[in-house]
């Protein structure tokens, strides 16, 4: 990735604990196999402060601006680039997670988890260990199992997403970066894109249609990084992922009709099947779906016979089983709960991607409403990179 793109600021990491002496254990040989959801995520973004956990005040980061022959010695230190902000993250690398404890030992009573790869900003070391700050969680992490510094570098830019959020109404992407280029794609507004690239005034991102270009005046820019979860947000996170796996059952269990409970869909003489495996709910949801292989997309469209874009689609789907989901692909990706890893993913599943999102049918494939050229069809569901998966039952 080109990071010549200037004005990045890091993000504050938010709800700043005070303790005299926090810490965190590594457990090497501890396993956590579902990730927390995608929304949870540590930012570099613009505009923003980074907080001084000893002082708890809020210290101004530099923006950075790219070097001009003009800008004297003293200009030029103090400007901060991307790379120095990565190193001063602390990322684990362990299988799993590390535990945030809250004193520099093992003795420490336990705070949070801070999953492998997950992101915290370094505040200082003791013994040893590292006391960070990530999300609500301030507390210690075994230095042993984590890196910070130059080591921090490479792996913040192989494990964050960069992630453009579209302000506007209607945004192109273009081919080029370039007014005069020809268009391959509109995004809506809060959209959020994957950036593959970047250049001053335009970013690269993935879409439906393939990869093209965006002008930098209508979108926000971030760097996402999974960050710790503290012992009361996990807690809440798995009564809510109960609560919300109660309502759907409930819901289908109204909706589904003994004909949407067969073991293959129809459609223009083609046969799918669903791979059998997952809940019964989950696999009424894609042969239901499936249904509507070869109707039309249409951009801003929830019709499943005359029409509808990828979250449209999936609305819709979901409408006929009685869950209601926002017709946002980017909203999609925090629904439900989180599945780690398309080998988990379950029939009925939702695979979301860089500005769009689909349904999970079983043996690597999904249903969803492409584009224009292609309409609702079956394709692999490893065709682009996912950003999430999200189970509905």
């Amino acid at each position: 990735m080109n990071y010549k793109l200037i004005k990045i600021t890091a993000y504050a990491l938010a709800s700043m604990l005070v303790f005299t002496g926090v810490e965190m254990t590594a457990q090497a040989t501890e396993s956590h196999a579902v990730l927390p959801s995608g929304g949870i995520c540590l930012s570099i973004s613009r505009g923003s402060k980074l907080e001084d956990v000893s002082g708890n005040t809020a210290i101004p980061v530099k923006t950075i601006t790219e070097y001009s022959a003009d800008m004297s010695i003293e200009e030029e230190t103090e400007e901060m680039t991307e790379e120095e902000m990565f190193r001063n993250l602390v990322s684990a690398q362990v299988r799993g997670y590390v535990n945030v404890r809250n004193l520099p030992g093992e003795e420490g009573e336990i705070i949070g988890k801070l999953y492998n790869n997950s992101v915290g900003t370094f505040v200082s070391e003791e013994n040893g260990w590292y006391l960070i700050n990530s999300g609500s969680v301030t507390g210690y992490v075994k230095g042993e199992f984590c890196v910070t510094g130059e080591d921090a570098v490479g792996i913040a830019k192989e494990v964050g997403t960069r992630i453009a959020t579209v302000n506007t109404q209607t945004l192109y992407v273009r081919k080029e970066a370039t007014t005069e280029s020809s268009i391959i794609s509109m995004v809506p507004q809060a959209d959020e894109l994957l950036v593959l690239d970047e250049t001053e005034g335009w970013v690269k991102v993935d879409v439906e249609e393939g990869t093209g270009w965006i002008s930098t005046d209508y979108v926000e820019l971030r760097t996402d990084f999974v960050k710790a979860e503290s012992k009361a947000e996990e807690e809440a996170r798995l009564a809510k992922e109960a609560e919300e796996r109660r309502k759907a059952r409930e819901a289908a269990e109204k909706k589904a009709a003994a004909s949407q409970k067969t073991t293959a869909a129809t459609t223009n003489t083609q046969t799918y099947t669903v791979s059998a495996g997952g809940s019964e709910m989950g696999t009424a949801v894609a042969e239901y779906a499936l249904q509507f292989v070869g109707n039309p997309y249409v951009y801003g469209g929830t019709s499943l016979t005359n029409g509808a874009d990828c979250s449209g689609f999936v609305m819709s789907v979901y409408a006929n089983f009685g869950v209601s989901l926002p017709h946002s692909s980017a909203s999609d990706r925090t629904q439900g709960y989180g599945i780690d890893g398309l080998e988990n993913a379950q029939p009925g599943d939702l695979i979301c991607y860089s500005g769009h999102v689909a349904i999970y049918i079983g043996d690597g494939q999904i249903v969803h409403a492409s584009n224009k050229k292609s309409g609702i069809k079956v394709s692999n569901a490893d065709y682009r990179k996912i950003l999430a998966i999200r189970r509905i039952f």
